[in-house]
């Protein structure tokens, strides 16, 4: 079928939940997709940074293939051959003690407010049914009814009421903000180190050391979500490593599967995680060994490919030379490692057609919150790729009326 064909298909039969660039894409390698008429395209989205190792990595293709071949699933009333391997290698990973393996970006989200509730009635001593956990304004934390209840978009929240209980909303940034909505019911901190998905934002210097202290001072969880900023993306490990900042629980998805499979993960001291007891929680697919066989191998190709220390040079290199572009429509550009946002003045009509006028140029890249462009392509790539996106870029940029 051709492209239009397979648009209109998708109308008509698939709920209209996104809005999708028109293109139908049905190959991937590195950091090219191609669509259906075999034009190639350089990715710079990486599905929201699930794929920071790269389309279709052969290494990760060929565990899939022999993992696939031996054992898909066995649901956790059993253990399997590879799911205490990726626990172990996770949490040397990340420097923690105890893994609870989920499949979705929101699923860990959940299962990391669920085990902040039991650790506040059980150890903190939060009154019962009173707990509260603290999040930001401008969050993104995944479209389940709990966690769009207490975001402060409209769009996400509208009409899915009534929302659950126990979130208190503060600004991003401010450090003040989170001392004084503590109570002796708050039991945690939710928050992303930069805010991805509300445009690239990147906290004031020192803001997540000085929440890391008052969660410490006033016996409060620090929850990191570094579903989107982990894993290398921001060149580093985690974007909390610019602050040296150690969280008491970690909230991990997306790049740990290298886009190869829905694996997320909730990372910690055994202090919080080890509460959980037989029952209490659980996921057919969670930690299935197809899941902990890629994920292993994803991790791997991280460490083994040095994709993080490549992040952090590339990073820097494309931040300056975005900063050379003599655009009358860019407001501001703001990045850590391969995870940047150029935002636009109100005036220049709003990001999405700067996206559609990017796919003309063989670039695909999405608008986030309206007036910001997010580039975050695939890891692997190299200098020379980069040259060729930029002169794309600031032909766009520096010619649309």
């Amino acid at each position: 079928m051709h492209t239009k064909q397979l648009i209109d298909l998708e109308n008509q039969y698939g709920a209209h939940n996104y809005h999708p660039l028109d293109v139908v894409l049905s190959r991937g390698e590195g950091i090219w997709v191609y669509d259906l008429e075999g034009k190639k395209y350089l990715d710079f989205l990486s599905a929201y940074s699930s794929v920071n190792q790269g389309h279709c990595h052969p290494r990760i293709v060929e565990k899939l293939i022999e993992q696939a071949k031996k054992l898909t699933i066995t649901s956790r009333a059993f253990r399997n051959d590879q799911l205490a391997l990726l626990c172990k290698e996770v949490c040397e990973f990340t420097g923690m003690e105890m893994m609870l393996p989920m499949n979705s970006g929101a699923e860990a989200v959940e299962t990391a407010l669920k085990i902040a509730r039991k650790w506040g009635y059980t150890v903190k001593g939060a009154e019962k049914d009173k707990a509260e956990i603290i999040v930001c304004a401008d969050n993104f934390h995944g479209r389940t009814t709990t966690i769009v209840g207490f975001s402060t978009d409209e769009l996400y929240k509208q009409y899915f009421g009534p929302y659950t209980p126990g979130f208190k909303i503060i600004p991003y940034g401010d450090a003040d903000a989170l001392q004084n909505a503590i109570t002796k019911n708050t039991i945690a901190f939710l928050v992303e180190p930069i805010q991805a998905e509300g445009g690239v934002l990147i906290p004031p210097d020192g803001y997540l050391k000085k929440c890391r202290q008052i969660c410490t001072d006033n016996n409060v969880l620090m929850m990191l979500d570094e579903i989107q900023t982990g894993l290398g993306r921001t060149g580093k490990k985690f974007a909390c490593q610019y602050e040296d900042v150690t969280p008491d629980v970690f909230i991990l998805g997306k790049a740990l599967s290298g886009g190869f499979y829905p694996v997320s993960a909730v990372v910690s001291k055994k202090e919080v995680l080890g509460l959980f007891t037989p029952g209490e929680h659980g996921s057919t697919f969670g930690g299935n060994p197809l899941a902990c066989a890629i994920a292993r191998e994803a991790l791997k190709v991280l460490q083994d490919e040095n994709l993080i220390g490549k992040a952090d040079e590339l990073g820097q290199y494309f931040m300056e030379k975005l900063r050379t572009i003599n655009s009358k429509h860019i407001q501001t550009i703001r990045g850590r490692g391969l995870l940047i946002g150029v935002e636009l003045k109100k005036e220049a009509g709003g990001a999405r057609r700067f996206c559609e006028a990017l796919q003309e140029e063989g670039l695909l890249c999405k608008e986030t919150h309206e007036h910001v462009i997010r580039f975050a392509p695939p890891l692997v790539i190299e200098k020379n790729d980069i040259d060729w996106a930029f002169e794309r870029i600031k032909k766009v940029l520096e010619s649309l009326d």
